[in-house]
């Protein structure tokens, strides 16, 4: 059997196959359940998933009654079967939740694939550390998101161009990708895919072959099931929603206002730490050393293509960024296996000394917030959030040191290779995440879950009322009355849905009251624990 050389010693390749299944696992899993959906994005994603599970159509998704197209609903889909299957082990939100570890496992084998078609044996397993090192990915690809099923696709598309290279297997590859993109994201993400297939060609020799052009034949036979159908339906189930859809994918997302372009470029320091130095020293070696590899070509050009279609996108937002990881992680791959040695030993020692500082800070947080030593860090922690009930709690406590201990065997298991960074680096990311995904999951539930509050807002209701209209609520807010107290309002901002109710929920600030006009009487104000900019106010029609 082959031997390939993981952390500096010889191991068969089904071992190394299975050490970074379990680092995948172990970043994955932490942060999955135990906690409600979340504001902005978790909680109006599980509204829809919620309706499809309620009995709503799965083929024109709805939020709290009202139709809502703000993606496809190939992501909706998975999270309403993965509810379905495990909600009698799990609360239904988290039985949702790990449709994301799904695609987000998806992402990381597609990635890993790739990262190998591109840089030969031992790379994919390097490709798959680096993307699990990036900090941009690790909080949204714990979340009830469709951009992870987006991620998935992506990384897919990545590795049927790297494929097609070799056979139209590729293709298929390809354009299954494609879709993915298309039935999770909409119409210009799958427009971003289809352009660094066509331009391929056009920058790299490599590409410009027939058998990339017969893997381009089969991309498009097996995109377009995926690209017709679910519009088909929609058009059959109702044309006038199909319309909302389609031109709120070209006009409002295509020729709407752009904002700022350089967003993007002013996030990537963080968003895509430690990838873009790695990029820019693979970079670096590629363009001074003969023609441009495919290693280099591929990434770089979707790197490019994506930061484009995102700049002149109507929205900014860190959420977007997500697809412009892989291309980065393919990038970095060869820049990490040619570092030199200086810059090699100081990225390790850098990773081995700040993880090693934030664990141990993070058991000392946790001391003060659970045990209530030192005395002043745990007042802190609870004005903070002034709902949490402190106490010791065997579980997290125990995979909380689980994971700790897992820290110390990497550093001590671990021998010098040109590798051992990348995936310290990633070991250290995935134990610190884990910890904060562990022992704090409850403190941050308490401020950002909705339930304690809509349990409140309950007890103010009358006995009996017509309806509840609302004013200025949000989508995530809609969502989780719906869930938590099967409330279905009615929002005068829409005027299909507006009613004659004699219950009105207005959201506002803490200091600025917006009195609905007319003849009402307020009988309950409120907010989540610690919220200091969301104020909900109750009123009642006056007899």
């Amino acid at each position: 059997m082959n031997n390939s050389i993981v952390r500096g010693y010889a191991l068969p390749v089904s071992r190394r196959h299975l050490l970074i299944v379990v680092l995948c696992l172990a970043w994955v899993l932490p942060g999955l359940v135990a906690h409600d959906p979340w504001k902005p994005d978790e909680a109006y994603s599980f509204g829809v998933v919620y309706e499809m599970i309620s009995g709503g159509s799965w083929i024109a998704p709805s939020l709290a009654g009202e139709p809502f197209l703000k993606e496809p609903p190939l992501y909706y889909l998975s999270a309403a079967l993965s509810a379905v299957l495990l909600s009698p082990v799990l609360p239904l939100h988290d039985a949702a939740r790990l449709a994301t570890g799904f695609w987000v496992l998806l992402t990381l084998l597609f990635c890993g694939l790739a990262a190998r078609e591109l840089n030969g044996p031992g790379a994919g397993a390097l490709g798959i550390a680096l993307l699990l090192g990036s900090f941009g990915l690790v909080v949204r690809s714990h979340q009830i998101i469709p951009n992870v099923a987006g991620l998935a696709g992506f990384a897919m598309a990545y590795y049927g161009c790297a494929r097609a290279m070799r056979g139209p297997l590729g293709g298929v590859w390809l354009g299954t990708g494609m879709g993915i993109v298309f039935l999770s994201q909409g119409i210009p993400e799958t427009a971003t895919v289809a352009l660094i297939a066509a331009l391929l060609p056009l920058v790299s020799s490599t590409w410009r072959t027939r058998t990339y052009a017969v893997a381009v034949g089969v991309a498009i036979g097996a995109a377009l099931p995926w690209l017709t159908i679910w519009p088909l339906l929609l058009h059959t189930y109702s044309p006038g929603i199909f319309d909302q859809w389609l031109q709120s994918e070209t006009v409002a997302r295509l020729h709407g206002r752009a904002g700022t372009g350089l967003y993007y470029l002013r996030i990537l320091p963080w968003y895509a730490w430690p990838l873009w130095p790695l990029a820019i020293w693979s970079l670096w070696r590629a363009f001074g050393s003969g023609p441009v590899k495919p290693a280099i070509t591929l990434p770089l050009l979707g790197l490019l293509i994506t930061l484009l279609a995102l700049t002149e996108g109507t929205d900014k937002r860190e959420l977007f960024a997500l697809p412009l990881l892989v291309p980065l992680a393919l990038l970095a791959v060869p820049g990490t296996q040619t570092l030199r040695r200086g810059a090699a030993n100081a990225w390790y020692w850098f990773a081995v000394m700040g993880f090693t500082f934030f664990i141990l800070v993070a058991w000392v947080y946790w001391s003060g917030l659970e045990l209530g030593v030192p005395p002043r860090l745990h007042a802190h922690l609870h004005r903070l959030q002034p709902g949490y009930t402190p106490g010791f709690k065997w579980l997290p406590f125990l995979l909380g040191a689980l994971y700790t201990a897992g820290w110390f065997a990497v550093l001590f298991r671990s021998k010098r290779n040109a590798q051992r960074p990348a995936f310290v680096w990633a070991a250290g990311v995935t134990v610190t995440w884990a910890l904060l995904a562990t022992l704090f999951i409850g403190w941050v539930d308490t401020g950002k879950s909705y339930r304690g509050m809509i349990r409140n807002l309950e007890s103010a209701l009358p006995s009996t009322y017509r309806c509840m209209s609302s004013r200025d609520l949000g989508e995530p807010q809609r969502a989780m009355l719906h869930y938590f107290a099967g409330i279905l309002t009615y929002r005068e901002e829409a005027a299909e849905r507006r009613r004659d109710c004699d219950l009105m929920l207005v959201q506002g600030t803490p200091q600025d009251e917006k009195v609905p006009p007319g003849n009402w009487i307020k009988i309950w104000e409120g907010n989540r624990p610690g919220d200091k900019v969301e104020r909900y106010r109750l009123y009642r029609a006056h007899p």
